[in-house]
């Protein structure tokens, strides 16, 4: 799960898109890299966020799974590279 897109279904960022960054139990945390940042990501339940069938770049991939350092920076632009091919 960890890398993937994921579209907010309930709150107040209903909409709102997100890359998954982390996995714990019943919760996703969710990065924007413009209001959620890395050094604080959005707590959010599973069942309240709807995945899309699409994934960060492979290199950012890895060094999320891995844990290396990434910059905010990285994951807004595989965002707009997301939507700019929607």
């Amino acid at each position: 799960m960890i890398g993937r897109f994921a579209i907010s279904k309930a709150g107040h960022d209903k909409t709102q898109i997100y890359v998954i960054t982390a996995v714990e139990g019943d919760f996703a945390y969710l990065c924007d890299g413009r209001l959620k940042p890395l050094e604080k990501p959005k707590k959010k339940r599973v069942k309240h966020i709807q995945f899309v069938n699409a994934q960060v770049p492979r290199e950012l991939l890895e060094r999320l799974e891995s844990g290396a350092c990434i910059r905010n920076e990285e994951i807004k632009y595989a965002i707009k590279t997301y939507l700019e091919k929607q």
